[in-house]
């Protein structure tokens, strides 16, 4: 790997940057006990709404349907959301902790492109990354809203190279999610699944190249 000429590290961010389930404490402060349940159906069901839009061709933002997923959670666990609270839940999104290593694994790579690519728009990024303790260490924030196109397509990654001006063999694709790490592994980057919660790799035909517990783990090779 060391002899590989990569000129961009390229970073998802939910999941592998932030925490998803950090809205936990937020869940339970305004439905005690259902935290868990509505921050597991919440992502769940965030993922598919992305995925299904993307079949449908009905694209909205990821916003838009954070929101609607939010909206499925708690009616599935059964709780009331007023206006207020959906407010409260939303605001915690943008307020996402990171992993605690990230922040000296940015200062440790070696010297490139340092992007975040993201199925989240704008409107959710910039906050979350402008509140985080490492966003000066990151060059560029990129969201697929630029071409109206959710990851897995193979159009999505395309922005990548056209916005960096890199090559796809010139990238080290970061991401805890396996349906990513499939879908940017097809398109021609290499990839490093963080595999932070112990998963069993898709059977989608295509392997990482690299699998690490954390992003430590990319130091071995470009720290």
């Amino acid at each position: 790997m060391s002899k590989l000429n990569i000129k961009a590290f390229v970073f998802d961010a939910y999941g592998t940057l932030f925490d998803v389930h950090s809205v936990i404490e937020k869940c339970n402060e305004l439905f005690p006990d259902k935290g868990e349940e509505i921050s597991q159906v919440w992502r769940q069901k965030q993922l598919e709404y992305s995925f299904l839009r993307q079949l449908m061709g009905t694209y909205t933002t990821f916003f838009s349907i954070t929101k609607d997923a939010l909206h499925y959670a708690c009616k599935q666990v059964g709780v009331g959301l007023s206006e207020k609270k959906e407010k409260e839940l939303l605001s915690a999104y943008l307020k996402l902790n990171h992993y605690e290593e990230v922040k000296g694994v940015l200062e440790k790579l070696k010297p490139s492109q340092k992007a975040i690519f993201s199925n989240g728009s704008l409107d959710m990024l910039s906050p979350l990354v402008e509140q985080s303790s490492f966003g000066h260490l990151v060059d560029d924030v990129l969201t697929v809203d630029e071409v109206k196109q959710f990851k897995p397509t193979p159009m999505s990654y395309q922005l990548v190279l056209e916005k960096l001006g890199v090559r796809r063999e010139e990238v080290l694709f970061m991401s805890s999610n396996p349906w990513d790490i499939a879908g940017a592994t097809n398109f021609g980057f290499y990839t490093a699944w963080i595999n932070r919660q112990d998963k069993v790799m898709d059977e989608l035909g295509v392997r990482p190249h690299y699998e690490y517990k954390d992003l430590n783990g990319i130091l071995e090779h470009f720290g």
